[in-house]
């Protein structure tokens, strides 16, 4: 029954054999396959020279006044410290003589002396100010707050001479208005642009110029500290007290320290606020009051470009040490708080 049997003696049964036809690879195929690793090295560095040469064709133009008008004049004002122009013989290479002459000369010396005074004064009032402001405002968020952010932030905007010549104008005592609103109450008015009182004077210039410009750097700091912090902190009982310092405060350090550098450069460099008022200081303020003032007069006044040159530079070392040791001891200790 059913269909033909096998003998057993036959052999196993034949399998079905299929042609499969062979795939060719397309033209495109063929082509990455055929590409070599050096060929794929070659085309890799094409495309990294066209993204390079696009880079510096946007920083270019930046560089080229980069160059021009800082790199070009200080490596000219180095090369004019190192020699020195005499009646007689002319102009002379004398290495560094006009740098230990510069640490050896009173004016120099003195100048340098009370922009550091000056520093130890000025730069803690002002942090201490902008910071106090700074955290008044980020826990004030009225309209009033917005507008006193506004209108303490508005001096800086003030160019420097202007606001020197206001502040001239206030402490003068012929036709400054203190004169007049103390001599209602029967008293002298101080005299801010006097010997006596001209560290002080200068001090309040200062502090109202930078103070505002420091306040906007921490408030912008502080708007980026996360607000579940605080929350987080006012459920484990913290005040406001607490959390302004032991929160806001010690996350904003980074901030803290690049304003202590921005006022340690900008006040060992001490020029223009002095160099307005001494015309209305009544011999007060001297030529030499500041290392840069002194560095102006010996290079426009008497025409000594060396000296002057190697004055710039001396200063220029001092400022390098100074910020140079805040960063070494506060990068060991990742803050100074």
């Amino acid at each position: 029954m059913g269909g033909p049997r096998r003998h057993p003696s036959a052999g196993p049964p034949a399998t079905l054999s299929v042609h499969v036809p062979e795939i060719k690879m397309t033209s495109l195929t063929e082509k990455r396959a055929a590409r070599t690793q050096p060929e794929t090295r070659k085309i890799r560095g094409k495309v990294h020279l066209r993204e390079h040469l696009m880079g510096w064709l946007f920083v270019g133009p930046f560089g080229v006044v980069f160059l021009a008008f800082l790199i070009a004049p200080l490596a000219y004002a180095l090369y004019l410290s190192l020699f020195q122009k005499k009646l007689i013989g002319g102009t002379s290479f004398v290495l560094f003589d006009n740098y230990v002459k510069a640490f050896t000369d009173p004016s120099f010396l003195s100048g340098a002396w009370f922009v550091i005074r000056f520093s130890l004064v000025s730069i803690p009032l002002q942090i201490v100010l902008a910071l106090v402001m700074a955290l008044i405002l980020d826990a004030v968020t009225t309209v009033f707050a917005r507008f006193s952010r506004l209108m303490i932030f508005l001096p800086y905007a003030i160019p420097t001479v202007i606001g020197a010549v206001m502040w001239g104008f206030l402490y003068s005592k012929g036709f400054g208005p203190l004169t007049d609103i103390f001599g209602l109450f029967g008293a002298t008015a101080p005299d801010f642009l006097g010997s006596d009182l001209i560290f002080y004077g200068l001090l309040n210039v200062v502090t109202w110029q930078w103070a505002g410009y420091y306040m906007i750097i921490l408030y912008a700091a502080l708007q980026g500290v996360d607000p579940t912090l605080y929350e987080a902190a006012r459920m484990d009982g913290a005040g406001r007290w607490q959390i302004a310092t032991r929160i806001k405060i010690p996350l904003i350090a980074p901030a803290l320290i690049l304003i202590l550098v921005f006022s340690l450069i900008g006040t060992l460099q001490f020029f223009n606020e002095p160099q307005i008022l001494r015309y209305l200081a009544a011999g007060t303020i001297g030529s030499d009051f500041t290392p840069n003032m002194y560095a102006y007069q010996q290079a426009f006044s008497l025409a000594n470009f060396n000296y002057g040159s190697a004055i710039s530079f001396a200063l220029g070392g001092i400022v390098f040490i100074c910020v140079y040791a805040f960063l070494f001891f506060t990068r060991k200790r990742r803050s100074f708080l």
